[in-house]
């Protein structure tokens, strides 16, 4: 057997959820022996993708690789059907550095570590699940595998008002699961033939009430992962409650879950559906970005500011979907990227501070610069990228997306002038939000109640490492953007191409008056 013919993607989904089989027999009294077996496994797993990337991986293609398809249940016509292409290729390299990094992170739990780092590995197998899965009913098993250990990590191991936040989180996900199941079903059964195979979803031709319900109900399951403005409430409460690697994980893989699922169900398989949607998300990613920057701003709580930032920076990720640009699309990907790796920082970082303060509240805080210049400077570096500072990943993809909205040709003037002016309010807004942050929690006067000068150790090695494999890669990509752009371009081109082929038909026919007035149709026409 060849390399090709390895079942590479199955062993890299398969790994870490068998792996959890072992972990009740482990000798182990206080955890240690069962940190290291999940380290070692989440290690191995992210070697093993590296090294079958490596391997196989073609950047000039766009077309799936790696794949493989069995049949698993034929009588429900499930199959176990993975394969990847640019657009998850980058996403489970992320998926595999942040989840093993949050292992390494929580190397300090040790209340129930069996069952603690049963639940990261399974979640880590249902997350991979998730990017390479090629079949819907697949699909959406492993989206619903993976809500599970959220719950439990949140739950069990979060903060004071733990119970509320995780049952939250488990009411929106596991209600936005239900409009995935009923659309789902609804293409896989329109037609002739019914089939849950992805590709083959693509290519079917559906009635146009059917196309716009299923659209808006995958537009509403994925919209809450992201998450999209009014179905965020939870990501606050949940990055409030829960511990230093759950927030990790939250931020850097959960919620590209669903910027990943938008375009991979909404803008690949429904173009259509997509034309009439598209400026509905343009106008939600600027929503997302104001309210999310005036939310931030006005938090007192560290974790709940840096959740509300990562609900305005998703909103980059909306516009670049909705702005059928080459450069657009290419931007939303990259600002996902991008949000996983800052994001996981800052909140590792804001766990690394909670440790030693105890505290999350910002204004009980203050003057820690002095005695942890280590976490200050990382902390500082971490908040930079975060408010696109030129020189780091965060600056790219916005940039991107400012580029890729203000030059495409598919809206007016006007509403491209709308959506550029309101999203620079979210850009100015972010410096002020986060500078005030660094103020308050490392200026200022000191809080005598902390004594900072006994009971504050800077950062450790350990600590240090982490935040250095995330902030490695966000510099990198900042002053290198190709680095993480030849992942994906070529898949992102393709997307952009594909979206676009329905503008001349839709321009030739009479759009309705509100359309008129954002698209351009003339432009399109001659497009």
């Amino acid at each position: 057997m060849n390399a090709v013919e390895f079942p590479w993607l199955t062993t890299i989904v398969l790994l870490p959820l068998v792996a959890t089989l072992a972990i009740p027999f482990i000798p182990d009294k206080e955890g240690k022996t069962v940190r290291w077996y999940g380290l070692g496994i989440a290690i191995a797993d992210f070697a093993l993708i590296t090294y079958a990337l490596w391997q196989n991986y073609d950047f000039q293609s766009s077309t799936f690789q790696l794949v493989e398809s069995y049949p698993w249940i034929p009588q429900l016509g499930l199959n176990w059907s993975l394969a990847l292409d640019g657009l998850s290729m980058p996403l489970i390299l992320l998926t595999g550095l942040i989840n093993t990094l949050a292992i390494f992170a929580a190397w300090k739990v040790t209340n129930k570590p069996r069952l603690f780092y049963g639940l990261m590995l399974a979640m880590y197998s249902a997350q991979l699940g998730v990017f390479l899965a090629q079949d819907l009913l697949l699909f959406f098993l492993m989206w619903e595998i993976e809500l599970v250990p959220v719950y439990l990590l949140i739950s069990i191991w979060g903060g004071q008002k733990r119970q509320y936040a995780a049952t939250k989180f488990i009411l929106y996900t596991a209600a936005a699961s239900i409009f995935i199941l009923i659309a789902g079903f609804a293409i896989a059964f329109s037609g002739d033939t019914v089939t849950f195979d992805m590709a083959t979803l693509g290519m079917k031709q559906y009635p146009k009430a059917l196309e716009m319900l299923a659209y808006a109900g995958f537009l509403i399951a994925f919209g809450v992962k992201l998450p999209i403005f009014p179905l965020h409430t939870w990501l606050p409460d949940a990055h409030g409650e829960a511990s230093a690697p759950g927030s990790m994980i939250l931020a850097g893989v959960l919620l590209k879950m669903g910027g990943y699922a938008l375009i991979r169900i909404n803008m690949e398989m429904l173009p259509n559906a997509h034309f009439y949607f598209a400026p509905v998300l343009a106008i939600l990613g600027v929503v997302n970005i104001v309210y999310g920057a005036c939310c931030a701003f006005a938090q007192t709580n560290l974790k709940r500011r840096l959740a509300y930032s990562s609900i305005a920076h998703m909103g980059f990720v909306l516009i670049g979907m909705a702005s059928y640009t080459e450069i657009g699309m290419s931007g939303a990907v990259l600002q996902m990227l991008s949000h996983g790796l800052i994001a996981a920082s800052l909140f590792f970082l804001s766990g690394v501070t909670y440790e030693r303060t105890h505290t999350l509240m910002m204004d009980k805080m203050g003057g820690m610069a002095k005695v942890m210049p280590r976490t200050f400077a990382v902390f500082t570096a971490g908040a930079m990228a975060s408010l696109a500072l030129p020189g780091m990943s965060g600056f790219v993809g916005e940039l991107m997306v400012f580029l890729g909205i203000a030059s495409s040709d598919v809206y007016s003037s006007s509403f491209k002038v709308v959506v550029v002016l309101f999203s620079a309010v979210g850009v100015i807004l972010t410096p002020i939000y986060l500078l005030s942050m660094l103020r308050q929690v490392f200026y200022g006067k000191q809080n005598q109640e902390l004594q900072i000068e006994a009971t504050l150790p800077d950062i450790n090695p350990r600590e240090l490492f982490i935040t250095a494999c995330l902030l490695l890669p966000i510099i990198g990509i900042g002053f290198y953007p190709k680095l993480a752009m030849q992942t994906y371009d070529v898949k992102a081109v393709e997307v952009a191409t594909h979206a676009r082929q329905v503008l001349p038909v839709f321009a030739e026919q009479q759009p309705s008056s509100l359309y008129s007035r954002i698209f351009t149709s003339p432009t399109l026409a001659d497009s």
